[in-house]
């Protein structure tokens, strides 16, 4: 009996020796969110912006925007945070965060295609299609062969065929 239990157990090892604990993720949250992102290099506030970083390309919205709320306590002049912080908020539909961290950004960075991209990407979710096209065409003469600026262009044509509709339009379905 004992050598029935030994060779079971010998098995099961066998069957997880390619699997560590690490591939397991909680709370839905990807593998590339929840690695330590710990850098013993650089100081530790630069590990906020990070993680905040690797949330908001998991889709995390709401941890990328609590990370970079962190990290602009830490450092509240950085310039990533801000426009991290402004960028979660706009998926959050949070736009009275957005429009402040903009208003922050604009005397810093206003003229970066960085900048006109993602408030004109903010301006697009609001439906407010003529300002985001203003700002998708000043990032388009900063530097015509940006990829996310061609990519923000070809959304907005895409946006326009679709009607513009209330809330309240759809009642009978």
């Amino acid at each position: 009996m004992r050598l029935a239990i030994s060779i079971l157990m010998v098995a099961f090892l066998a069957a997880c020796e390619n699997t560590t604990f690490g591939d397991f993720a909680a709370f839905s949250d990807g593998k590339a969110t929840v690695k330590d992102t710990a850098n013993r290099n650089y100081y530790p506030d630069e590990n906020l912006l990070v993680v905040a970083q690797a949330q908001f390309k998991e889709g995390n919205y709401g941890n990328a925007y609590r990370s970079y709320k962190k990290a602009l306590d830490v450092v509240p002049t950085d310039p990533n945070a801000w426009l991290g912080f402004a960028a979660s908020s706009d998926m959050l539909r949070r736009f009275d965060k957005s429009d402040y961290a903009y208003a922050k950004l604009k005397p810093i960075i206003g003229n970066r295609i960085e900048y006109l991209n993602n408030y004109g990407y903010s301006m697009l979710l609001r439906g407010e299609l003529q300002v985001a096209r203003t700002y998708f065409l000043k990032a388009y003469e900063l530097d015509p062969s940006n990829e996310i600026t061609a990519n923000n262009l070809e959304m907005l044509r895409n946006s326009v065929k679709y009607p513009r509709r209330s809330q309240g339009d759809l009642r009978g379905i």
